[in-house]
């Protein structure tokens, strides 16, 4: 396993990646990341935003997941985990431990608390987001971008 930050040429596999992922879940509906217009170019979108970051991890040669962290609301000093989607070859690995844990180190030295949004449905993720110490909230922060999204997690940082 290598975790490294996202190259121009990741884009194209990154995006099958989360697509695909959603489609198999039933999400490949408005308000998911699915149709997130920076799905085409994510090395580009990441690169061009202060203290935001994406990296993937490769299993043998392959670009098989990755994770982001982008600012929320830059007053309250609040970042997003986002994008954070692994081929099912990697289902047990550990890889989306290990990507969260480069995430939140990376947004520690930026932020004071990291959001997240996902579905209640996606238990396992429910579970491993809670592991780190992300808290459930009863509704979205203001300003969120994924209306199909039902379950909305903070963690404070410091």
């Amino acid at each position: 396993m290598i975790i490294r930050e996202i190259k121009k040429e990741d884009n194209t596999k990154v995006k099958e990646i989360i697509q695909d992922s959603l489609q198999s879940l039933g999400l490949a509906i408005p308000g998911t990341a699915y149709f997130d217009p920076q799905l085409n170019d994510l090395h580009q979108y990441y690169t061009n935003l202060k203290y935001a970051n994406y990296w993937v991890v490769e299993m043998e040669g392959e670009v098989v997941g990755g994770i982001g962290i982008a600012p929320f609301t830059e007053h309250d000093k609040v970042c997003e985990l986002q994008k954070l989607y692994l081929s099912p070859k990697t289902q047990g690995l550990g890889f989306g431990k290990k990507l969260i844990e480069i995430a939140l180190s990376f947004a520690s030295k930026h932020y004071a608390k990291c959001y997240l949004e996902t579905q209640h449905e996606l238990k396992t993720a429910c579970i491993l987001y809670e592991k780190f110490g992300f808290t459930l909230l009863h509704e979205p922060l203001l300003g969120s971008d994924h209306s199909a999204m039902d379950a909305w997690y903070i963690k404070d940082l410091n």
